[in-house]
């Protein structure tokens, strides 16, 4: 019971981790942060759109591997009982 309650817990972690890079790329907290003030040629890579979206991309690919967590875990436990 611990342990499956842990792997929900772990499973919505990631699926907010992945639904953060998806958005925050795209946001005014990847505009404004500490790093691109302090480094101007980070800036320059970070506002750059297709390292915006390659890091999106990642972000939906980890909420593709959440859901396909979920589904496999669903479908043990179906099998089970």
């Amino acid at each position: 019971m611990v342990s499956r309650l842990l792997r929900v817990v772990l499973l919505l972690i990631w699926l907010e981790a992945g639904l953060a890079l998806i958005l925050v790329p795209w946001s005014e907290v990847w505009d404004i942060n500490f790093f691109v003030y302090q480094y101007p040629a980070l800036g320059l890579f970070a506002n750059n759109p297709f390292v915006r979206g390659a890091i999106s991309g990642l972000g939906l690919m980890n909420v593709f591997l959440v859901l396909d967590a979920f589904r496999r875990s669903g479908s043990a436990v179906a099998s089970r009982s």
